[in-house]
């Protein structure tokens, strides 16, 4: 892959890069607002918050004397205090030295444990609580499906549909529609429809019971497309309903997806069904390691569709107390999948491509942009939380570096020698430095 391969595939590489300078600007404002604030209250004082680094391209100072500034440089950002010698939080012996035990007390260096360490922990905090927020407002947004099952928007299909939004769904093909929310019941329920390109309905409309003629209720359509897939590759969008795989006519989106996972990576010719147009579409399954319920990591092969039913179901609305511990869950379950995932690599269990670097950031940040502005908030969320977790590990240069610094004076009483700081943060640097250039090398060169 090169970076002009992005052009066609995302509507040209400035609208990938603006999307990924966007995303990580809101993730790092929040990661950087956190130790300001913090540190504010703790009693530390900043003189820079910088979004960005290298020339500034615009700076206000406010009354607090803190001057706060965007730079030419999008890629990050940093708090510096009173005290620092540079963004990197480097102290400054000398002006330190010069500096009265009153006006110590306002820099890093000269605050007591519990401040530094607050400050320093807020960073991740405030990345895991917008991570919270945001889950908990699309949730909150989209409401759960109501019951019973009922239409709401309608999505095009090439076949007969005369289903309306409103209807309520009974029966479909003369079996009882179960409760969506008994979710064993339903899977067994959709298991057992036949898998025909139309099947007979019974609705409730308007107050009386109705027979019409739908398509099968999951057919193979596609609702969003994953970042850096088969699929996306092939130029397949959201709204395409795919017809045909190798000249056979599919009426389920389970269809698809049993020639997919028994295609072993050959090749599939897809004839697609795109707003009234039929298109012609050849594209090649990858092998994806995913995570299982249990735990671990399966391979299967897959194109990178994520599919739906032919309509949107309608929804309630949630409470907001529901919104937000779904809001938790989630940040629960991206943190777990994360470390599961980082386990496996370490130990050879999946692929080390499953680790993206910048520009399959940049790509997944243009993709998901792309699909609309749900699908990018929800991935800012996502990204919150990856960085917040990765800022917690206990590798120098990084926060949770800092932490086992500071849990190294709280529990002997005195902090580390500052020869041992400099070789401990320049061995960190490396580790990081490392890390990038593997990841970068695996967007470069994974398939």
């Amino acid at each position: 892959m090169d970076a002009l391969s992005l052009v066609p595939q995302f509507g040209g590489l400035i609208w990938t890069i603006l999307a990924f300078v966007v995303a990580l600007s809101v993730i790092v404002a929040i990661h950087e607002y956190g130790h300001y604030i913090v540190g504010r209250w703790s009693g530390i004082e900043a003189e820079v918050f910088s979004l960005g680094f290298g020339p500034v391209i615009w700076s206000r100072t406010d009354k607090r004397g803190t001057q706060w500034q965007i730079a030419a440089l999008p890629f990050g950002g940093y708090v510096k205090f009173l005290g620092d010698s540079n963004a990197a939080s480097g102290t400054d012996a000398e002006a330190l030295a010069e500096m009265s035990p009153e006006e110590q007390r306002h820099t890093m260096a000269g605050a007591p444990l519990w401040a530094r360490s607050a400050t320093v922990a807020a960073g991740p905090i405030f990345n895991f609580a917008l991570s919270v927020v945001v889950f908990a407002a699309v949730i909150f947004a989209r409401g759960e499906i109501a019951e019973p099952l009922t239409v709401g928007d309608l999505r095009p299909v090439p076949m007969t549909n005369e289903l309306q939004e409103g209807d309520r769904i009974l029966e479909i093909a003369d079996m009882a529609v179960p409760s969506f929310g008994d979710t064993e019941g339903f899977e067994r329920f959709s298991d057992a429809l036949p898998r025909a390109p139309e099947l007979p309905y019974r609705v409730s409309r308007d107050g009386r019971e109705v027979a019409v003629t739908g398509p099968y209720p999951y057919p193979p359509i596609v609702t969003q497309v994953i970042p850096q897939s088969a699929a996306l590759a092939a130029g397949l969008r959201p709204g395409d309903v795919i017809t045909e795989v190798n000249g056979d006519r599919i009426a389920a989106f389970d269809d698809l997806r049993e020639i997919v996972e028994t295609s072993e990576g050959a090749a599939l010719a897809l004839t697609v069904w795109r707003d009234g147009e039929t298109l012609e579409r050849t594209l090649e399954p990858k092998r994806t390691d995913e995570p299982q319920p249990g735990g671990g990591f399966e391979t299967h092969w897959r194109i990178g569709i994520i599919g739906g039913m032919v309509f949107e179901p309608a929804t309630e609305m949630v409470g907001p107390l529901t919104a937000l511990w779904g809001g938790v869950a989630q940040v629960g379950t991206v943190i777990q999948g994360s470390l599961s995932g980082l386990w496996h690599m370490v130990t050879g269990a999946i692929s080390s491509c499953n680790l993206s670097g910048p520009i399959g950031i940049a790509e997944t940040s243009g993709a998901m942009a792309s699909q609309g502005a749900m699908s990018f908030i929800w991935f800012i969320a996502v990204l919150s939380t990856a960085v917040g977790l990765l800022n917690l590990f206990p590798v120098p240069v990084l926060d949770g570096g800092h932490l086992v610094f500071h849990a190294y004076e709280a529990i002997s009483g005195r902090p580390p020698s500052d020869r041992a700081l400099q070789a401990l943060m320049g061995a960190g640097l490396v580790a990081i430095l490392s890390l990038m250039a593997f990841a970068v090398f695996n967007d470069l060169f994974c398939p």
